[in-house]
């Protein structure tokens, strides 16, 4: 039971995050469909930490489902 509860923790966290971002970069859409940024400074810095935030939320997919498939493979 721990497994699952732990997979769907890790699973929940990872959509949580990958939702959070892409928010975050639909909402800073012009008219035009084009990202706007107050400064390039600004938008260097928020993209890193955004790709790195998207590849967080895709190791902690990737775990929670492991802990998924170790949960059914065990039980």
């Amino acid at each position: 039971m721990y497994l699952l509860i732990t997979s769907m923790v890790f699973l929940l966290l990872g959509f949580a995050l990958r939702y959070w971002i892409n928010r975050r970069k639909f909402n800073r859409r012009g008219i035009g469909g084009i990202e706007e940024f107050s400064s390039y400074e600004k938008a260097t810095i928020l993209r890193y930490f955004e790709r790195f935030g998207k590849w967080i939320s895709y190791i902690l997919i990737a775990i929670g489902l492991l802990y998924v498939w170790r949960y059914y493979r065990s039980s």
